[in-house]
């Protein structure tokens, strides 16, 4: 078993736990989280693939609304179990370890106001991404839900006009758009990301609105170097 350490949790003034060797948070969930916008009507949110809980722990900073996550890994949601308890949110965030699927079928015709993903990249045949660790492998690939499924789900469970954020690599934006638009969850903003001037977008963050009507507006390409601007980066995005 990977030896587990207690870190901050960026600047959020939260703590969380993490397998340095084997899983940590990634910038991606920051980013993603950063994007999510709440309101005063915002009530429940839901988080697909939460993995230790970054994203549910990041937007419990941002709003009072009742926050579930869903993660299939048992010692990832572990970790994430023990930082919501940690940080004293167990009343705002429930965690729940499941496969995404079968907890779907177990809520019905529950709906949210928003729900959040950043799901694994690769699809199996992708045979040049695939890690030693069966974990990682589950964390990256679509071993356990495909982006069909995701897409699938979060329209089932979205209220009408409800906004699904999505995070991915830029590579699979066409496939994006299209199980957008055939699950009723139209595209309405992209902002890409890169790591370093000179390098191109490699991830791509998606809001979607339910049965909205078509139009996308195309956000900035930021370019993060480290984690220097993330929290002022998306004011003035949607």
């Amino acid at each position: 078993m990977a030896k587990e350490v207690l870190n901050d949790l960026y600047d959020y003034g939260l703590k969380i736990y993490q397998y340095p060797s084997y899983f940590k948070f990634s910038l991606d969930s920051i980013l993603l989280a950063e994007l999510v916008k709440v309101t005063n009507k915002t009530k429940t949110i839901l988080d697909l693939c939460s993995g230790n809980g970054a994203i549910p722990l990041i937007l419990s900073t941002k709003t009072k609304a009742q926050i579930t996550g869903v993660e299939i890994q048992n010692d990832i949601y572990e970790l994430g179990r023990r930082s919501i308890s940690y940080n004293n949110l167990n009343k705002q965030i429930e965690f729940v370890n499941a496969d995404i699927k079968n907890y779907s079928e177990s809520i019905g015709n529950k709906k949210y106001d928003i729900i959040t993903c950043n799901p694994p990249y690769f699809k199996v045949s992708n045979l040049d991404y695939t890690n030693k660790s069966d974990g990682l492998s589950i964390a990256r690939h679509e071993l356990k839900i495909t982006l069909e499924d995701i897409f699938k789900i979060a329209s089932m469970h979205l209220n009408t006009k409800g906004e699904f954020y999505l995070v991915h690599h830029i590579d699979r934006l066409d496939e994006i758009i299209i199980l957008a638009n055939k699950y009723k969850l139209n595209v309405k903003n992209l902002t890409l990301v890169k790591t370093k001037e000179e390098n191109k977008p490699t991830i791509v963050l998606v809001r979607c609105l339910k049965d909205a009507d078509l139009g996308i507006k195309i956000g900035n390409i930021y370019n993060i170097d480290g984690l220097k601007t993330y929290q002022n980066m998306f004011k003035e995005e949607l």
